[in-house]
């Protein structure tokens, strides 16, 4: 979910534009790659050409082919429809088109954790059904993801590409192979990837409380996780150019929040949530507990509280909720930063996850130590397979029993994993498109038949 929604129309359109926008390319074996230093970041181009490309703020991402096994069954193939919601033509204008099981293989740090990142454009492509693009992604046997349809997925969420993160534990040897499989279970259905990513990153994951099993605990630290959510909250959307380091991508908070249709969280006629920045007067800096790569300092100097009026925070809950897959654990990150209060006990706040207490005092004075000092807090939660269990609610109260000097709460960030299962799986199901957009895609099918 880690991308920028746009309307309806603008997929309809992805899914009809005319075949002559489409070019296939046939390729010879490329030479065998040159070995990249362990520490350096690698951006990934798949199907452009040799040379490479730059993308409209002059990151330089590498032609893919060098770091393919073998080129067989493969196809590089270009659009010239450019989406509108899309952030420049590199590297979505270009993909690699894989109709057997196919395997790219980099040189990575052998003792660092890797951000794994995919992105996927999904377009038509010569003539091949965009519906049979589905296909299952490994890295170095970890289950990524299976049956995976990016057209269906994007369809289902009205966005224009798809991104897939991943936090990966480090790789002793030193070399990550990462499958592509197309569908087996019909003819001619294939594999596609527009873009990967692999960066090196610093491990900020210990251990977190498992909320709800009261001395339970999860070894995060040994875990690989799927980024599922990450939002600024209070604040708007960051791209990655101004992301600190990692090229991660930050949404705005506001569609998440419950009865996000009225633009907050609503009841009665008074808004729960107000967004809030950090005062000239008031200096955000990273700490060496919380170094620039957890997030960047324009996360922190935004937040959402719940509002000026006591009796109203006291009656209600300032609420989040999140689509996620059952039968997973998630590492739920908050991220804080005092941007008003300056004294311990003035903002005192519970926090829930799917209505179990994460924390009974949330006091971020008391933790951070001063207003503008940043501090993150980790908790884990699992999610059962039970009707009406694919969601996740993050809500927070404030704290009556402590009787602070302000009945409110505040959070500046969020970041939602998924840990990989005991038998090393992130897969869950494909999202499914409401009737209305399914509706919708049919029509545009039959409008113009001979070019879907």
């Amino acid at each position: 979910m880690i991308s920028k929604t746009h309307i309806l129309f603008s997929l309809i359109l992805l899914s009809s534009f005319s075949l002559n926008a489409i070019h296939v390319l046939c390729e010879a074996p490329a030479p065998a790659p040159a070995p990249a230093s362990a520490s350096e970041s690698q951006f990934i181009s798949c199907g452009s050409s040799p040379d490479g490309e730059t993308d409209s703020h002059g990151r330089k991402w590498a032609s893919d082919s060098k770091f393919l096994t073998s080129s067989d069954n493969t196809k590089s193939a270009t659009t010239d429809y450019q989406d509108p919601a899309l952030p420049s033509k590199v590297p979505y204008m270009t993909t690699r088109i894989i109709n057997s099981p196919t395997s790219y293989k980099f040189s990575v740090s052998s003792s660092q954790r890797l951000l794994l990142r995919f992105q996927f454009y999904p377009s038509v492509y010569g003539s091949l059904e965009n519906t049979k693009a589905v296909f299952d992604v490994k890295a170095n046997g970890l289950t990524l993801l299976r049956h995976f349809s990016p057209f269906i997925t994007a369809l289902a969420l009205t966005q224009a590409y798809i991104i897939r993160e991943y936090s990966l534990v480090p790789v002793p040897s030193g070399s990550l192979t990462i499958t592509f499989t197309p569908s087996s279970k019909h003819e001619n259905f294939f594999a596609f990837v527009n873009s990967i990513e692999i960066i090196p990153m610093e491990d900020t994951f210990k251990s977190a409380d498992l909320i709800g099993f009261k001395g339970q605990s999860i070894d995060v630290q040994g875990s690989s996780l799927q980024t599922m959510h990450r939002l600024n909250v209070g604040g708007g959307y960051i791209p990655p150019i101004n992301d600190s380091g990692l090229a991660r991508t930050w949404l705005d908070d506001s569609p998440y929040l419950l009865n996000a249709a009225f633009g907050a969280s609503f009841f009665d006629g008074i808004f729960l949530g107000v967004a809030i920045e950090a005062d000239n007067n008031v200096t955000v800096q990273h700490t060496s507990d919380v170094p620039e790569f957890v997030a960047p300092l324009s996360v922190y100097r935004t937040a959402r509280s719940m509002g000026p009026d006591p009796k109203v925070n006291e009656k209600y809950n300032l609420t989040w909720v999140f689509q996620v897959d059952a039968n997973f654990t998630y590492l739920v990150r908050f991220h804080f930063c005092e941007l008003q209060s300056t004294k311990a006990n003035e903002r005192s706040f519970e926090i829930f996850l799917n209505n179990q207490t994460a924390e009974e005092t949330a006091d971020v004075i008391q933790w951070a130590g001063s207003i503008g000092t940043p501090i993150y807090k980790d908790y884990a939660t699992h999610v059962n397979d039970k009707e009406g269990d694919e969601v996740l609610w993050v809500a927070l109260h404030p704290n009556r029993e402590q009787h602070p000097q302000y009945y409110d709460a505040i959070l500046n960030g969020l970041e939602i994993f998924k840990v990989n299962d005991t038998h090393g799986n992130f897969a869950g199901p494909n999202i499914v498109p409401s009737k209305m957009l399914l509706n919708a895609d049919a029509a545009a099918r039959s409008f113009m038949p001979n070019l879907l």
